[in-house]
């Protein structure tokens, strides 16, 4: 098993996978590369770059604070403009939202392209759930994710799901669930404004694409409070 590229391979996560996690060794989840496919749950720490949250810059760790990927805003571009980058800073795909879309639409190229041919997925809001919690209502918002080849769009290739106040979210493919997010706070993130998330990606499943999503859903949210 090689090490992806421009950094070291994150250890195995120590939780207890839910019953319904994705283990399936004969299909791998690809969406950004192989490499970034192992046999093991993965947890990963994203954290907002210091000095540098109104850009919305992501610090992407292990747990043991090993750098796995960057987020930094692309250079000379409008702000609904992403790179996700690997520990060296080599742009692994460009994360950019459609202008004017009904669902505001992210779409996802290979690098920094944004041609056709690089296209990877595209992240769409796809309605809200309303939960009946005694007197209260709460609200979930739903994501749906389309790979390039889906192109009828007739049925979404994974969902995003998220809890209660934004605090967490499920990804699933189907009904297995794919990964999962818990978003974290300490005093720096209060003091700064800022969401830190922890991430648990399942065995098989590319989880540069997870955090991919994960940075999506925080556009979104971000978006939507401001």
């Amino acid at each position: 098993m090689a090490a992806a590229m421009g950094g070291k391979l994150p250890g195995p996560a120590s939780g207890t996978a839910p019953a319904n996690a994705y283990t399936t060794e004969s299909n791998p989840i690809v969406v950004i590369g192989e490499q970034y496919i192992v046999p093991y749950p993965v947890d990963l720490k994203i954290q907002h770059t210091v000095f540098t949250v109104a850009e919305n810059n992501f610090d992407i760790t292990d747990v043991n604070d090993n750098p796995i990927f960057k987020v930094k805003n692309k250079l000379f571009s409008f702000p609904d403009r992403r790179v996700l980058l690997d520990a060296a800073g080599n742009p692994l795909v460009s994360l950019k939202q459609k202008i004017l879309s009904v669902h505001r639409r992210w779409r996802v190229f290979r690098g920094e392209s944004d041609k056709s041919s690089d296209f990877l997925f595209s992240v769409r809001k796809s309605s809200l759930v309303h939960l009946k919690m005694r007197t209260k209502t709460s609200m979930t918002k739903t994501l749906d994710v389309f790979l390039a080849s889906n192109t009828s769009e007739s049925l979404p290739d994974f969902k995003i799901k998220e809890g209660w106040r934004d605090s967490s979210c499920t990804i699933f493919a189907g009904d297995a669930i794919i990964a999962q997010m818990q978003r974290k706070q300490n005093v720096k993130s209060l003091v700064i404004n800022a969401d830190n998330y922890g991430i648990t990606a399942y065995p098989n499943v590319d989880y540069a694409f997870v955090v991919a999503l994960v940075v999506i859903l925080d556009e979104m949210n971000r978006n939507s409070y401001d």
